[in-house]
């Protein structure tokens, strides 16, 4: 039998606490089928290293990005605070920020750490 992956991590090393609920390793949550099956319908973002974003949190830049029409790119360290999640965004963009000296951005999960 495999066991499900962890809903709030997407962590694929967990383990069952009884017949109905389950843990998770990485990061200690507890859940149960219910909570997976709610889980599924849910729109999710992940950051570079696997962990969920959600509206209000704030991230950190994990790589220089260098923007189309600007002189100088978004250099890695960079915080971004209180960003929002748009499911409607464009090409994987679906991190909503604003940077301070910058102004607003789309950013991909990929290059982002919640921080």
């Amino acid at each position: 039998m495999s066991l499900p992956k962890c809903p709030h991590c997407g962590s694929e090393f967990t383990y069952e606490l009884s017949d109905t609920t389950f843990g998770c390793s990485e990061c200690g949550n507890e859940f149960t089928q219910a909570d997976i099956d709610n889980a599924s319908d849910k729109f999710v973002v992940l950051d570079s290293v696997g962990t969920e974003l959600s509206d209000g949190d704030d991230v950190i830049i994990v790589q220089d990005l260098p923007v189309k029409g600007m002189p100088k790119p978004i250099k890695k360290g960079t915080k971004a605070k209180n960003i929002r999640i748009n499911e409607n965004g464009k090409n994987g963009h679906f991190i909503d920020a604003k940077i301070d000296g910058f102004g607003a951005i789309g950013l991909k999960g990929s290059v982002v750490k919640k921080g």
